[in-house]
């Protein structure tokens, strides 16, 4: 006999055994988005608040921990709500909406990458022409183009998701995604897995191909260069480097761990892992960028200075 096909009004989200520290993880997951949005934000209004930071490289870092804004904002919010519930759950139509968030914040992180891996290339391997080629609409154009490019492309996955009927309720993980999904459809998924695998080709192996590209050309150039050309590329390449060593690791757990599922690992050390893409980019970017790049650091300590200042004067009066 058949599967009956249909479409919930409600899908239920795998937290485990989690009732007796429910409420001690909701406190870790709490703090964690504060930290997050935090960390973030001070990073954003730093470049935003000084007009000399107002430099194509700066505007890629907060455009980067804009990003990470927004894909804590995708998953923190539901994940807080349902830390409280007896039954964790999802409507149907969140859930396609967390899918939207969470592959887009995802695809964008590698697209900006990207980016700023372009930023450091001409900055090294062409500084005479730097200011010719990074111009603030060229710069507006590769900001565009690294949001447009994999959420046109994310925009069509959900469409191809949505259009499936489910035979099944129950998501394996803590949040939605579109494998999750497509595991619950009792059709075939041919055209989905097929797509899928365009997308990766298209805002995973591309990027990083070119990023590759990127990193090969400073190398070159760098070992025929000066002992300060090198300190240079090193002190601006490193933590973009390990921005991209990061979040590639973290991704690679993220999508193998329920693909290839070990049996004897305990479920909640699975959502542990299959977090860290959401949770440990959004907050080691800013740390990374905020104490390794100089002028950011010294601009970040002028802001709080600042602020501290104007209120103890308000205090005093």
């Amino acid at each position: 006999m058949e599967n009956m096909t249909f479409s919930p009004s409600v899908l239920t989200l795998n937290f485990g055994e989690l009732t007796p520290v429910k409420y001690l993880y909701w406190v870790i997951a709490f703090m964690g988005y504060t930290m997050i949005m935090i960390l973030n934000g001070v990073v954003i209004g730093t470049v935003w608040y000084h007009r000399s930071l107002h430099e194509p490289m700066y505007i890629f870092i907060s455009v980067l921990c804009m990003n990470g804004l927004y894909g804590s904002s995708a998953f923190f919010p539901s994940l807080l709500v349902n830390l409280l519930q007896k039954n964790p759950s999802i409507s149907y139509i969140a859930c396609f909406i967390q899918i939207f968030g969470i592959h887009t914040y995802g695809a964008c992180e590698m697209t900006i990458l990207t980016s700023m891996a372009y930023d450091r290339y001409v900055s090294i391997c062409d500084p005479l022409q730097y200011n010719r080629i990074m111009t603030p609409s060229v710069v507006l154009k590769l900001v565009l183009g690294a949001w447009l490019y994999p959420s046109t492309l994310i925009f069509i996955l959900i469409i191809l998701a949505v259009r499936l009927p489910l035979c099944g309720t129950n998501i394996v993980k803590i949040y939605c995604d579109n494998w999750s999904v497509l595991r619950l459809s009792c059709v075939d998924t041919s055209v989905n897995n097929v797509y899928g695998l365009i997308i990766t080709a298209a805002v995973l192996g591309l990027p990083f191909l070119l990023i590759c590209y990127s990193y090969i050309r400073i190398i070159r150039v760098c070992m025929k260069s000066s002992k300060d050309t090198k300190e240079k590329a090193l002190q601006t390449c490193t933590p973009h480097f390990i921005t991209i060593v990061n979040y590639l690791a973290d991704l690679f757990f993220e999508i193998t761990l329920f693909r290839f599922p070990l049996p004897n690992l305990p479920s909640e050390l699975k959502a542990f892992i299959s977090l860290q893409f959401l949770v440990v980019p959004p907050i080691l970017n800013p740390v990374i960028y905020g104490l390794k790049m100089r002028e950011i650091k010294s601009k970040v300590k002028q802001l709080l200075l600042g602020k501290q200042t104007k209120i103890q004067d308000k205090v005093t009066e």
